[in-house]
């Protein structure tokens, strides 16, 4: 019993003491290992068919810790089974980022240890296996300025590195993204793959997407095929669809927080103004969205929303891709009001019910401007875009069209059902009916000022 507790205590110890090997050290030593077991499977093999059983020197106390069953004095060891993980098993048991590719070392000693698929490790245990890999180490990766290259993808990523003041710690935007994004797996929102604590910094590591909404409106000359207008509008509403089911509220979306990779893919970003909403709504900042696209309620002061708040944001970028400009670009919250009530006529209590108690309102004394039709603003839009687009742009928020009716809204249906039978982690693209088109004012790559992908998406970071 004595040994039985010193073993279990030194287990116990090991996985609690710091690693200090590099990556490569620990991936040299997992080879060796198969390396040895390798051979002498090859050496039983060679001395008359089928391995023969070995007598086992354990005590039968030791059998028991070992192989987990009670078993005679004497113990016989058994061929290990052939099975092999997939890497869904892996990313399961681990909870791995979708698209990390781990180590061939890794994944042969994780076969060699666990010949039998193991239960859920426990978070001391895969904290351990994680360090094992490289996970939360700045070695795993090669900085390149803003960027960054993983030793265990090969790929790009891209490092948010924020700087800690010692009395102040984190800032509360950092602990807030990362701990919403590290729950959030979807084809439409960005993957946080790692998060390195220094003394000096905190470095959020991010899958690498090398453009944006906005840079893609620059590329294409701000027009867009309308049939691409579409797929992304779907991507983003996907994205935000998975977020509010989790009563999430992004709270900042606007052009350049949705980025966009070679193949079309759009995805969410930048969480760092988002929460986690409780039910019943409770009282939030209103100083959140970018001043273009916050609704008008957020405008007039008012600090209990919800998941409407979004989805104006989503109305506005709607139009911007369908026309090429932003829909209302004020400069001060006032201006931005004036604007959107130009457009879409000052509020009554018909419109707007309770918007005559807000005192903002009433300060304001806006003149009396009646609604304009949109069609003669944004003309591209045929008679179910410009429905959709009315949907979103609504004064009274919880008539707003939620993201989850608004992916079943008529707009889409060209885009077939099968869009809607996806898995969350599945891309859009996985169909092959869904293609993008070529947009109408792409200019080419020759158009394109050198290192201009680059300034841009490191000015988000």
């Amino acid at each position: 019993r004595i040994m039985s507790k010193m073993k279990n205590f030194r287990r116990r110890f090991s996985l609690s003491v710091p690693r200090t090997e590099t990556i490569e050290e620990s991936l040299a030593e997992f080879t060796e290992q198969f390396t040895q077991l390798h051979n002498q499977r090859n050496e039983d093999l060679q001395l008359g068919g089928d391995p023969q059983p070995e007598p086992s020197t354990l005590s039968p106390a030791d059998s028991r810790e070992e192989l987990g069953h009670p078993s005679p004095s004497t113990q016989y060891r058994r061929p290990q089974s052939q099975r092999r993980f997939s890497m869904e098993d892996i990313s399961k048991r681990l909870s791995l980022p979708m698209d990390i590719r781990l180590p061939q070392e890794f994944l042969q000693k994780l076969q060699l240890e666990n010949p039998d698929l193991p239960k859920p490790l426990s978070r001391m245990s895969r904290r351990a296996s994680l360090s094992d890999i490289g996970f939360g180490k700045l070695e795993t990766y090669v900085k390149l300025d803003k960027l960054g290259e993983s030793k265990l993808t090969q790929n790009l990523v891209a490092l948010k590195e924020i700087r800690l003041e010692h009395e102040e710690g984190a800032p509360c935007t950092a602990i807030r993204e990362v701990s919403l994004l590290k729950d959030l797996k979807h084809a439409n929102i960005v993957t946080l793959h790692d998060l390195i604590h220094t003394d000096r910094s905190l470095t959020l590591v991010f899958e690498y997407l090398d453009s944006d909404l906005k840079q893609y409106l620059d590329h294409c000359g701000n027009l867009m095929s309308m049939h691409n207008v579409k797929i992304f509008m779907f991507q983003l509403l996907r994205g935000l669809a998975y977020c509010h089911r989790r009563k999430i509220l992004h709270r900042d979306l606007k052009p350049q927080n949705l980025l966009i990779n070679d193949r079309g893919e759009l995805k969410l970003a930048d969480f760092g103004l988002a929460r986690a909403k409780s039910v019943p709504t409770k009282t939030y900042s209103n100083e959140v969205v970018t001043l273009w696209y916050r609704p008008p309620d957020v405008l007039l002061g008012s600090t209990e929303y919800s998941t409407p708040i979004d989805m104006w944001g989503v109305g506005c970028i709607h139009y911007e891709m369908a026309t090429g400009r932003p829909l209302f670009p004020g400069s001060t919250v006032k201006e931005e009001l004036h604007l959107i009530f130009r457009l879409l006529g000052t509020p009554t209590e018909e419109t707007w019910p309770g918007v005559m108690a807000l005192s903002e309102f009433r300060a304001y004394n806006f003149p009396r401007y009646l609604p304009q039709p949109l069609l003669s603003h944004a003309p591209r839009l045929d008679p179910d875009g410009i429905g959709f687009l009315s949907s979103l742009l609504l004064y009274e928020s919880k008539s707003r069209l939620s993201a989850e009716a608004a992916l079943r809204h008529p707009y889409f249906r060209s885009l077939g059902e099968r869009v809607h039978q996806l898995e969350d982690t599945a891309s859009i693209f996985s169909l092959r009916e869904v293609q993008l088109q070529k947009d109408p004012g792409y200019r080419g790559l020759a158009s394109q000022p050198p290192g201009r992908a680059k300034s841009r998406r490191q000015s988000i970071f």
